[in-house]
């Protein structure tokens, strides 16, 4: 039978704030354990919470980002169940009061995986529930003989974004994810860093015969703390799914965990419904309005991505493909922006960028922080180039030189005398010893055969040692051989 899937994700992100998100404690990743703990987050008897204005204004933020509806008022709940490295037995959250409601995000096509990009015709929308505040747990480590809990992460302030369950393939949920980490990077509310356990995803999926409309029974794949990760989870789940129903097997409501090392799912518990957390009101917390501050969280939403492609393709007349390329990463649109600002032609310094630094980037594993080739140096080749001092091939040789080295064109270019030959008395004298030497080829020039001029090109090159400026080759040889 076919089947279709139908995937929801809940998107848990740790903000950047200064502070715990109910006490004052740092919040500050990778500090010695337990160094940032008081008696309000570990929830000892008689410490009142107090709520984090920069969460909640961050939060909001994030909702203007994703077009959500801000509510005038919101309130925090307690949600009772048990895990180890929770300290109060109850994490505060919100429930039938959200600070977020509606909205939705636009899947950007440069977001998708790779191999799927060719796949991709129109852009999907994607809706979103809700977007509420709570506080993270902290975090258990496994020993030999012994389990530790580090409570530095437990009270930090956690947003967590509720999609809509109309994402139907993994892939959609990469570019999901990846879109999503792209805004909130823009948005400067988060770092987003997934090795830090900054973003993770609660993954809801279900399958159904195609055209049914019911949906499929659900099942939760928890903590997944990769991109890559939740594709590949969520392409083993759905087969799983389809192979158990093939087989006449019923599925039941359960949550499941990811195994990366087999690439397999496996049953972690049954499924709690909303009931099984009893929820109610927090009772030392106040409801919040954010009417006082909302107006200047209106001010703070940036240019978001697709907003900034547009004006890519526009102000510095890129290719759609490569203002994708370069928005879809805040750090590189940053580093295009600054060197297309000062470039006598941006559209050739988006292509260094996305065809030779990214490559030379991912073959040496470095992140565009410890590239060697800085915008100013790009726009000095690009300068280069445009002048006619050296030549496209030349200008590579230079790039590669620079990345492995860190020296600047310039000083390159000095050191191995790459200096284009313009002159036209020098090129005419290397046109007339080929032509002298090429006479077959020459004459078939001559009588009609304008493609074989090409050959003399390269002859000429190759004479000149590559410093010949071709188009003049290619000029001067036209007004020799073509009538």
């Amino acid at each position: 039978m076919n089947y279709e899937a139908t995937i929801g994700l809940e998107v848990h992100v740790q903000l950047k704030t200064y502070s715990k998100m109910f006490c004052g404690c740092a919040n500050i990743y990778g500090d010695a354990p337990n160094s940032h703990a008081c008696p309000i987050c570990l929830g000892l008897p008689g410490a009142l919470p107090t709520p984090n204005e920069q969460a909640l204004r961050l939060t909001a933020l994030t909702g203007l980002m994703l077009s959500c509806e801000i509510a005038p008022r919101c309130k925090f709940d307690r949600k009772n169940y048990f895990y180890a490295d929770m300290p109060k037995n109850y994490q505060i959250s919100q429930y039938d009061l959200p600070i977020c409601l509606g909205g939705g995000l636009d899947l950007m096509m440069e977001c998708y995986p790779k191999d799927a990009q060719k796949d991709v015709t129109t852009t999907k929308h994607i809706g979103l529930v809700r977007i509420h505040l709570e506080e993270d747990v902290g975090k258990s480590f496994h020993f030999e003989d012994s389990t530790g809990v580090d409570f530095n992460r437990a009270g930090t302030p956690l947003m967590e974004i509720v999609t809509q369950p109309e994402i139907n393939s993994p892939e959609e949920a990469f570019a999901f994810l990846s879109t999503l980490r792209n805004t909130l990077l823009y948005g400067n509310v988060s770092d987003a860093d997934m090795e830090k356990g900054q973003l993770r995803c609660d993954c809801n999926v279900s399958v159904r015969p195609v055209g049914q409309k019911e949906f499929g029974t659900k099942i939760e794949i928890k903590n997944m703390n990769s991109i890559s990760g939740v594709r590949r989870a969520l392409a083993y789940e759905i087969e799983r799914q389809k192979q158990s129903l093939d087989h006449g097997k019923k599925l039941t409501q359960e949550t499941r965990r990811w195994d990366d090392a087999t690439g397999t799912t496996f049953l972690m518990r049954s499924k709690e419904m909303a009931h099984d957390y009893r929820y109610f009101p927090e009772p030392d917390l106040m409801p919040v309005e954010t009417a006082p501050w909302l107006d200047e969280v209106r001010k703070q939403v940036p240019e978001l991505p697709n907003a900034r492609k547009r004006r890519f393709m526009e102000q510095f007349k890129l290719t759609e493909y490569n203002a994708g390329v370069l928005v879809a990463d805040l750090e590189l649109a940053d580093f295009f922006e600054t060197a297309a600002s000062r470039s006598k032609n941006p559209n050739t310094t988006a292509n260094w960028i996305v065809n030779d630094l990214l490559r030379e980037l991912g073959a040496t594993g470095k992140p565009l922080s410890e590239s060697p080739i800085r915008s100013a140096e790009l726009i000095e080749l690009v300068d280069l180039t445009e002048s006619g001092k050296i030549n496209s091939k030349q200008a590579r040789d230079v790039f590669i030189e620079m990345f492995q080295t860190g020296k600047k064109p310039g000083v390159i270019v000095e050191e191995k005398g790459l200096s284009q030959v313009s002159d036209a008395g020098a090129i005419e004298k290397f046109c007339d010893e080929i032509i002298a030497a090429n006479t077959k080829i020459a004459a078939d020039i001559k009588g009609g055969n304008t493609k074989a001029i090409g050959a003399l090109v390269g002859q000429v090159m190759k004479l000149s040692k590559g410093k010949a400026n071709p188009a003049m080759v290619n000029e001067i040889l036209k007004k020799k051989l073509v009538s």
